[in-house]
């Protein structure tokens, strides 16, 4: 399995690339948003790990009636959450850069 920070990286690269080619100030104006979204995706793929072998969900061996959520799933759902949100937000000033790429090539038709 990676370590956190090689999945850290490696998702901070991937989303750095998507934005390469974004107008300079909106790329230093989600840089923190890109390294937020990276965090929540290596916090994630620890937790995930976890989960597999604990489950979200503990059930009493004799009284499956009793349940506790595992802490890792509550941080895992708000976690995922919070990357979705990060995400759209990202996907949103993507699409805006292209709609307004496209703008401009309408000038020149």
């Amino acid at each position: 399995m990676d370590t956190k920070s090689e999945i850290y990286k490696r998702e901070h690269e991937k989303l750095t690339e998507i934005f390469k080619d974004v107008e300079e100030s909106k790329r230093k104006l989600v840089e923190g948003l890109i390294d937020d979204a990276a965090y929540l995706k290596a916090e994630n793929v620890i937790l995930k790990e976890v989960l597999l072998k604990t489950g979200m969900v503990k059930v009493h061996p004799e009284r499956p009636e009793l349940q506790k959520p595992v802490e890792a799933a509550k941080q895992y759902r708000q976690n995922i959450n919070s990357y979705a949100v990060a995400i759209k937000t990202l996907s949103g000033v993507l699409q805006k850069n292209i709609v307004e790429e496209d703008d401009d090539m309408d000038e020149f038709e």
